[in-house]
């Protein structure tokens, strides 16, 4: 299994796609791998069509185990040893954003938020989010710093950012005291 999509996948409108996923490292010897899921709850990943990549191949899951919160071990249909579960790792798994429940007031998805332009309180430009992190322990976004400003990491928190403007193709942030002192 390639841990790229193919060629023609690449034409795909990647705002048309919602990673839900991500392939993690095999869990034995008979292909089983693990998947770090983004959605609120993991096991519904795999009633979705999952793409290895906006457009993709489809890859057919089925749960195994779900050993902590946001992780599940499946078994992708076709993929029997860990050789070729290993040559899967690190690859993302999508699902069409029409497949999915719209949001509801006051949600989005987090790869809704990747491009938005990030001001503070008073106005001034502070950047772009480039991307949204998750390892666990809260979601950060990674900020492209505006001209003169370089780029940080805000948490990504009521607090720090009291605003979310999706129409609006923007952010409010109220960065923590001292975050931005070095940028």
């Amino acid at each position: 299994m390639p841990r790229r999509p193919p060629p023609e996948a690449s034409q795909a409108d990647p705002r048309d796609w919602v990673c839900l996923a991500d392939i993690g490292a095999p869990k034995g010897v008979r292909g089983a791998l693990r998947l770090n899921c983004y959605n609120e709850h993991p096991a519904d990943v795999v009633r979705y069509a999952l793409h290895a990549g906006p457009g993709g191949p489809v890859l057919k899951a089925r749960i195994l185990e779900t050993p902590k919160p946001g992780q599940l071990v499946v078994a992708f249909e076709g993929v029997t040893d860990r050789d070729a579960a290993a040559a899967m790792t690190g690859t993302r798994l999508y699902t069409p954003r029409a497949a999915l429940p719209p949001p509801d007031e006051d949600e989005f998805y987090n790869h809704d938020l990747v491009g938005l332009a990030v001001v503070d309180v008073d106005g001034r430009a502070l950047g772009r989010v480039a991307a949204v992190l998750d390892h666990g322990a809260g979601i950060l976004l990674d900020i492209e710093g505006a001209e003169g400003i370089k780029g940080f990491v805000l948490p990504f928190t009521r607090e720090a950012v009291p605003t979310v403007d999706i129409a609006g193709g923007r952010i409010v942030a109220d960065p923590p005291a001292g975050l931005l002192d070095d940028v």
